[in-house]
């Protein structure tokens, strides 16, 4: 990648995400917020209060601004926040440095992550938010903790449910398609794509999809090169 290029590459990706759209991500997001807040603050409270966790706000921008994502599924969402919770507990615990348990905090949720199969960004910041505020916690014991957790994420994914599946044209979750029944989808060999075809179906999707047009274009052209040459190399 030369000079210019990669000052290029700072340039935002903007996808052909209608006005509406936008407008009703933020306004459903925001109410989503308002109502946990709500049940948060009349479900029955355990010896120390129920309290909001920051990282469910930016939970909230994958389930009602990109529910389509894969990190935005209810298993990602709800074992995300909980292995990041049990990560930044056991290194808030056991390592007295707070700089050095953040950094663990966080790497060790990632891979519990990456190995449950539950990526979910936001459960990073949950794991960094019980060693930042460890001192508030500790003193409360992990039940609480627990019972906070389960509170905003309970809570959260039944909003997501009711809220994305009350919306015309939303469906949450998405389901998992097969590959037998992705066979039957298979594109004839004699239609060309375009990228203008790609930037088309971009416009009739739900919500934010977090890939940008380049990278789509290029997933396609790498498929349809396998698709010619299945037994060999494929190069970008």
């Amino acid at each position: 990648m030369d000079f210019k290029e990669f000052i290029l590459s700072f340039k935002t990706h903007t996808g052909p995400i209608p006005f509406t759209e936008k407008i009703r991500n933020g306004f459903i997001a925001g109410i989503a917020i308002l109502l946990l807040g709500l049940a948060l603050k009349y479900l029955p409270q355990p010896n120390y209060p129920l309290v909001m966790l920051g990282p469910i706000a930016a939970s909230a921008v994958l389930l009602f601004a990109a529910p389509h994502s894969p990190m935005a599924q209810p298993w990602p969402f709800l074992g995300g926040h909980l292995i990041s919770t049990l990560a930044g507990w056991l290194c808030s615990q056991h390592i007295s440095d707070p700089l050095f348990a953040a950094g663990c905090a966080v790497g060790l949720a990632i891979f519990l992550m990456h190995y449950l199969n539950c990526l979910h960004p936001p459960g990073a910041s949950t794991a960094l938010t019980l060693v930042l505020f460890s001192a508030q916690f500790h003193p409360m014991g992990w039940p609480w903790v627990v019972c906070i957790v389960l509170a905003n994420i309970g809570t959260t994914l039944v909003l997501a449910l009711l809220i994305n599946n009350l919306v015309p044209g939303r469906h949450y979750p998405m389901r998992h398609i097969s590959q037998p029944t992705l066979q039957k989808y298979t594109q004839p060999k004699h239609v060309q794509l375009e990228r203008a075809d790609i930037e088309w179906a971009l416009t009739q999707m739900d919500g934010v999809i977090d890939v940008s047009e380049e990278d789509l274009v290029e997933i396609y052209e790498l498929a349809i090169k396998h698709v010619r040459n299945p037994d060999g190399k494929v190069n970008a």
